[in-house]
């Protein structure tokens, strides 16, 4: 029985992707090479929709490239591409457009987020649209599964909602793809306001630990993370959400369970805790920011492997746009 087929995108909006990034989604990328037939997509079509720098934007998408390889991702054992090299997903996304309420895109919440903070009369209509691009992504591919965290469940069901919808009035065409939830994805939050999540968009720069970021930075934002009242070292959601992120952190890094942690730093404080952390989490990343730093380096070879995820990504895209094309009634091209 061949293996589901994931898939799942990251924007290219920053200059390094960040340890939320790394722990909660790409660790699992680079698992899912051993039991899936997996696509992952640097969506630089969804980075537009705000307003953006090209020159910024054709370097971020390199480098968001080479993190990903750079963490693990092989191009031989999955499919690493650039959604703007398969012309089809613009393609299935007008599609897709045609079968979407308004109402039903104006209750996406993530678009209400991005529009309350630049104001609705800035907003684009690619931003608005931008979770039928989503589905389009998604669907293309025939996805089985696709790994979501809970800001991103709204439009998995969207992405369902509109598989199911053509597929009852135009025939069988899209897989519905189901949600996967990884087990043991750790959940991190901003090292300086522990009670949101770490996040590009949200966080203060010291409240990011950029995958990217030298070993002395490092240390000086670990050094800085808030922590609680009293010395203790242990989880509390509630009464240490500081020291539990941090805790979360070490016991991803190193696989030990916290409870463990607990038990090795009981008494010691909170600066030998951090100092330890901050050894750990600088040994986790340095071979990524090397491997990544020499990907970076060499454009002409970066370029060439995502022309070979491109090249592994259009035929299955192509052939699922062609199979749309006929049974929404479009003349065949000659």
């Amino acid at each position: 029985m061949p293996a589901p087929r994931v898939f799942s995108g990251i924007q290219p909006t920053a200059d390094s992707f960040h340890l939320g990034n790394y722990l909660g989604a790409l660790r699992q990328w680079v698992a899912f090479q051993e039991t899936h037939d997996a696509f992952y997509c640097v969506v630089d079509l969804h980075a537009i929709t705000v307003a953006h720098d090209p020159a910024l934007l054709r370097r971020r998408t390199r480098v968001a490239a080479a993190q990903l390889f750079a963490a693990g991702l092989d191009p031989d054992r999955c499919t690493v591409f650039v959604q703007s090299h398969v012309a089809e997903h613009t393609a299935l996304a007008w599609v897709l457009g045609c079968l979407t309420g308004f109402g039903e895109a104006s209750r996406m919440t993530q678009f209400k987020d991005k529009a309350a903070k630049g104001g609705s009369s800035a907003a684009s209509l690619g931003l608005f649209s931008y979770p039928v691009l989503q589905a389009a992504d998604i669907l293309l591919y025939q996805t089985q599964q696709v790994p979501v965290g809970e800001d991103q469940r709204q439009h998995l069901e969207l992405s369902r909602d509109l598989a199911i919808r053509f597929n009852h009035r135009f025939g069988p065409t899209f897989t519905v793809p189901s949600p996967y939830i990884p087990g043991g994805v750790a959940k991190i939050t901003d090292l300086q306001d522990p009670s949101a999540k770490m996040s590009k968009s949200s966080s203060a720069p010291q409240g990011i630990i950029d995958l990217l970021d030298d070993p002395d930075a490092i240390r000086r934002k670990i050094a800085r993370a808030v922590t609680d009242p009293g010395s203790e070292i242990r989880a509390d959601e509630a009464a240490k959400p500081g020291v539990t992120n941090l805790l979360r952190i070490y016991a991803a890094l190193t696989g030990e369970q916290v409870a463990a942690l607990e038990d090795r730093y009981r008494g010691a404080g909170y600066g030998a805790f951090k100092k330890d952390l901050a050894e750990v989490v600088t040994g986790a990343l340095a071979p990524i920011r090397e491997r990544a730093a020499k990907l970076i380096a060499d454009e002409p070879a970066l370029d060439a492997m995502l022309a070979h995820g491109a090249a592994k990504a259009r035929p299955i895209a192509r052939a699922t746009m062609e199979q749309v094309s006929e049974r929404i009634g479009f003349l065949p091209a000659v």
